[in-house]
């Protein structure tokens, strides 16, 4: 359940909604992070549930103590941003095993009680499960709610491709199709689900391989921000040359990221 940092319970009526999946190479949640830092987001609240890994920890977008860095952070929690009616709820922990289908209904259920406008999940996908026809082209795919259909022209517009659904039996049956994202976590489940319930709900997602997925995270934001506008652009080419397309800021925390250096005393 959704508690407030506040007395009062904020209102999120006509937000955008932007949640990751826990998945491959953890795209989603290094998106959504960049996107917190760079907008300054305040956390209004956090998400108290039984479903997700327990986690607390230092704050992870703050360098120093006057600038909140003793503040505790859990495993969910509520980020907004009142000038563009954008809310980000970043989830730091795996989905238990036994709990995927309850956190399932859970988030949906407070996507529909909030009145979000729309709700964008940002994943990834096993780039090695990639079939012939999801070689070609960028390596962004999206998904569309029928409740979102409308976007899709947008979408297109922005030349991305639709998440291709691959052959169910490859080889013996090639005409039953099926929607398939090895290494998406919820993705798939919450998609349907949002189907079900009549959900405004964007898929967007990346091909990946686990490793160094921070250019994952900054080319799925770039795509993002082509859509939503979360972030100017630079102005001059100059600048753009210099800083590439969007002046996203690293939180703090990301120096963690792979841990300290190897120490030069076991040479």
């Amino acid at each position: 359940m959704f508690i407030p940092s506040e007395d009062s319970t904020p209102s999120f009526k006509g937000f955008t909604l932007i949640a990751p999946a826990v998945s491959v190479g953890n795209v989603g949640q290094l998106a959504a992070d960049l996107i917190i830092s760079t907008l300054n987001m305040p956390r209004v609240g956090h998400f108290h549930t039984d479903c997700l890994v327990p986690m607390a920890g230092n704050n992870p977008y703050s360098s120093s103590a006057a600038d909140g860095a003793d503040q505790l952070s859990t495993n969910a929690e509520v980020y907004s941003h009142s000038g563009l009616r954008l809310v980000v709820l970043q989830i730091r922990t795996p989905v238990l095993q036994t709990k995927v289908k309850s956190f399932r209904k859970l988030l949906v259920s407070w996507i529909k009680s909030s009145g979000f406008s729309r709700t964008v999940l940002l994943s990834s996908s096993h780039a090695f499960h990639r079939d012939d026809q999801q070689l070609h082209g960028a390596a962004l795919r999206y998904l569309l709610s029928p409740a979102l259909q409308d976007a899709g022209d947008t979408l297109r517009e922005l030349g991305w491709t639709e998440l291709e659904r691959v052959s169910a039996f490859p080889g013996i049956n090639d005409s039953e199709k099926r929607l398939y994202i090895p290494g998406g976590g919820v993705t798939k489940g919450l998609y349907t689900d949002c189907c079900t319930e009549s959900v405004p709900l964007a898929v967007v997602l990346l091909f990946c391989s686990e490793g160094d997925n921070v250019p994952d995270a900054f080319t799925l934001t770039n795509h993002l921000n082509d859509w939503l506008h979360l972030v100017e652009k630079p102005v001059s080419a100059h600048l753009e040359k210099q800083q590439g397309s969007i002046p996203w800021r690293v939180p703090s925390s990301w120096r963690l990221l792979f841990g300290s250096g190897i120490p030069p005393l076991i040479y």
